[in-house]
């Protein structure tokens, strides 16, 4: 079955695609919610940090990429003009404006280790290493590559587009090559 494939998904729009969406520094926000007032299918992965000031210390949502907003959409010429002419977008990430797709499993990969609450930790991205698959627990399925740091196992949950990677501990965790 394709995705592509009404037929077999009802309700799913042929070519419905995520993209990641450069916005401004600190315009994360603001451009997901303008986005979103225009029609526009976004995801944006917050993260809860405790900031601390001189006087005080407050619980913050802040986004996980910072400068980028997931957007899924059709990508025509009017599609890409709406997303482009909202105030705070820089660009839509890929060749000369046109974006490229992410594919759906990075991005579902991001949302069921937002809601799984396991921890975390932002490392660079990766380019080489072996793909593998979590088997069991709560992030059963999810494909990552597997990399050693500091004598444990992680796997590192990749969105090529944006360059950007999260690690998390596999301790627990069955794995299984792809």
């Amino acid at each position: 079955m394709h995705q592509s494939d009404p037929g077999h998904f009802p309700g799913v729009i042929p070519g419905l695609q995520w993209y990641a969406i450069q916005t401004r520094s600190r315009h994360e926000k603001f451009v997901d919610s303008q986005l979103k007032q225009r029609g526009v299918s976004t995801f944006l992965p917050l993260v809860n940090e405790l900031r601390r000031w001189s006087d005080r210390q407050k619980l913050v949502q802040l986004p996980l990429f910072s400068s980028y907003v997931f957007a899924r959409f059709v990508a025509s010429v009017e599609n890409r003009i709406r997303i482009v002419s909202t105030y705070g977008v820089v660009s839509i990430v890929g060749n000369r404006g046109e974006g490229i797709p992410i594919p759906d499993n990075e991005v579902e990969s991001i949302q069921r280790l937002l809601a799984s609450n396991v921890p975390f930790v932002d490392c660079p991205f990766m380019q080489i290493g072996q793909r593998v698959r979590i088997g069991g627990g709560c992030m059963h399925g999810v494909e990552g590559i597997l990399v050693g740091r500091k004598g444990n196992r992680s796997l590192v949950i990749s969105v090529e587009t944006i360059e950007r990677s999260l690690a998390i501990q596999l301790e627990g965790y069955d794995v299984e090559p792809i």
